[in-house]
């Protein structure tokens, strides 16, 4: 391949990025009151603290993220058989220390499993809805594997119906499950997960990863929020999204006060964990 065949190739990713960014403003969704979820900071799977025996994505660390007043943000996969689990990493091996996925297992196999050597199972979501329902809202999360994200998705969604007092969100960083909402459930709000894929290097193609760095996809998507990496927030697809089309951003994941505050100061919500924010 020659020199000036690179030279043209990068210049069309560049025209093509260029013009998904323009069209960013068809995601645009008014941030007054937000849906009722901007008045909240969000603990990062539940308000967990393993030194003290709770174990994050476990219902002793949500029912405490409730009763201090606070959302909270969870993770959903889909188990062998059906099951919506609730847990952050695919793999069973790092929270529960078995090296197998939560896509292989039955609910019978994952009930003999506790979380980080504690007595705390690994729960379902119908068991953390009613935690919240009538409370404090929940940011979902939907963790599609496999190609299973329209499942998934209908399935949380379809689970979500039976608690009509509850409110939430819906966030992927699968731009599949955002179309599918789109498509299937307008009304729920529903965002785009991002940060940078490019830095990072995610295993992703480099176009992909370009893509969604710069939330390209939102054109297709339009999504009602971003929520992106508090240290990528720099990011120029982030950025035109923030500060020019004023798209609602969350900020994942905040560690201290300072970057709680920070956050709320430029607007976005804050996804935290290992501190206590003021209300």
């Amino acid at each position: 391949m020659t020199m000036k065949t690179v030279l043209i190739i990068l210049l069309c990713l560049l025209l093509l990025l260029a013009v998904l960014i323009l069209l960013l403003p068809i995601g645009k969704r008014k941030k007054r009151g937000f849906y009722g979820l901007a008045a909240y900071s969000y603990a990062h799977r539940g308000l967990h603290d393993i030194e003290r025996g709770l174990p994050e994505n476990s219902l002793r660390a949500f029912r405490l993220a409730a009763e201090y007043g606070y959302g909270a943000e969870l993770d959903v996969h889909l188990s062998k058989d059906g099951r919506l689990v609730v847990m952050h990493d695919e793999s069973l091996k790092r929270t529960a220390g078995v090296d197998r996925n939560i896509a292989d297992c039955t609910a019978q196999e994952l009930d003999c499993l506790r979380l980080q050597g504690t007595d705390e199972k690994i729960p379902y979501l119908e068991e953390v809805l009613p935690i919240f329902e009538g409370r404090t809202p929940l940011v979902i999360e939907i963790k599609a594997f496999n190609k299973n994200h329209a499942e998934l998705t209908q399935r949380v969604c379809e689970l979500l119906d039976r608690f009509p007092k509850l409110q939430f969100c819906i966030e992927s960083f699968d731009p599949r499950v955002l179309l599918w909402l789109k498509k299937r459930r307008p009304a729920i709000v529903r965002g785009q997960l991002a940060a940078n894929f490019i830095k990072e290097r995610s295993g992703l193609s480099p176009i992909t990863a370009l893509l969604l760095t710069h939330l390209c996809m939102n054109a297709l998507t339009l999504p009602h929020f971003v929520a992106y990496r508090f240290e990528d927030r720099a990011c120029l697809g982030a950025a035109v999204s923030r500060r020019v089309w004023g798209v609602q951003e969350f900020s994942w994941t905040l560690r201290t006060v300072q970057a709680v505050n920070e956050s709320k100061k430029n607007g976005a919500l804050p996804i935290f964990e290992h501190c206590r924010p003021e209300l």
